[in-house]
């Protein structure tokens, strides 16, 4: 009698193994990380979100570039959101495209999890000409070389990578881009979060440096684990570095989330609270281009110009 073999699957690589972990989280948390994310998604440019203060200094960035774009005679535009999440930030900038005249010959968004692809399709729905689709960053762009105009990779994105990924990743973003190139991540001194809701959800939760991984215990009893690399502001002009013609590098949030109120603990509002508001952007614009203070950011914004 034949001996039939029993051939197992092989394991996920590491990489494959972050790409599920990552699209499991996100997928459980569904539209609870639409609102924590984006606040009133309907409000586009009010920026009602936890990360409001950083919100809109990245908007500021954008939608100067797509003036500049405008300005110089285009008419029509291509942009590219990597890891778009529910589609928020693409749906603003189109509508701002169309808003200053300019064509939008393709408007692509992808994300790892199909639950924010399935929810950006929604919230796009017969809004205009969006292309949203499941993808990894961790695998070759489709876009030919210097074919978008705007390229957008905001918030947990690159965290989410594994470190072997990040050179080319950072790569593939310049390769595909011939104008802006707008990209943030979470840095190594800032304050704690579990990226998918607000960090009063969890119970408990731990970032392991060592293996760059992240595991948090919810409220509802749920365990989510994925990986997290926190970045330097000088590990991450690296990645860009020989990629793209020019940058800038911004620490978003230095003070706002260390200085707010605790819906838990402080009252709705606290005395002095409009002066106070304004001493800490002033504070914010005097210190968020030192490399001491922007490690301590919640966020670096990296505005690259790539050759086109």
């Amino acid at each position: 009698m034949a001996t039939r073999l029993h051939i197992l699957p092989e394991p996920p690589t590491p990489v494959a193994e972050a790409a599920i972990q990552a699209a499991i989280a996100y997928d459980a948390v569904g539209e609870d990380y639409f609102t924590y994310a984006d606040g009133d998604g309907r409000a586009l440019y009010d920026f009602t979100s936890r990360y409001s203060y950083a919100d809109r200094q990245i908007w500021q960035q954008i939608d100067a570039a797509l003036h500049q774009i405008r300005a110089s005679g285009r008419r029509d535009i291509s942009l590219l959101d990597a890891g778009c999440g529910p589609g928020t930030w693409l749906l603003r900038t189109v509508r701002r495209a169309h808003h200053l005249g300019l064509h939008v010959r393709q408007a692509r968004g992808f994300d790892i999890s199909p639950e924010m692809i399935r929810i950006a399709r929604e919230n796009t729905a017969f809004q205009g000409d969006f292309h949203f689709e499941v993808g990894d960053l961790q695998l070759a762009l489709p876009e030919a070389d210097a074919s978008v105009d705007l390229t957008l990779c905001l918030y947990g994105v690159l965290n989410h990578l594994p470190a072997t990924t990040h050179a080319a990743a950072a790569k593939e973003l310049a390769r595909v881009t011939c104008g802006h190139l707008f990209t943030t991540v979470r840095t190594v001194g800032s304050l704690p979060t579990i990226y998918v809701d607000a960090v009063e959800k969890a119970r408990s939760f731990l970032q392991d440096h060592e293996i760059d991984q992240f595991d948090a215990d919810l409220d509802d009893g749920r365990h989510i684990s994925f990986t997290s690399h926190l970045f330097c502001a000088a590990e991450f002009r690296a990645l860009f570095e020989g990629h793209v013609q020019a940058m800038e590098l911004t620490g978003l949030d230095l003070f706002h989330s260390r200085f707010s109120a605790n819906p838990r603990w402080n009252p709705a509002k606290l005395p002095y609270a409009d002066a106070f508001e304004q001493a800490l952007c002033k504070l914010e614009e005097r210190c968020c281009c030192d490399p001491a203070f922007m490690d301590r950011a919640a966020h670096i914004l990296l505005h690259a110009r790539c050759a086109g």
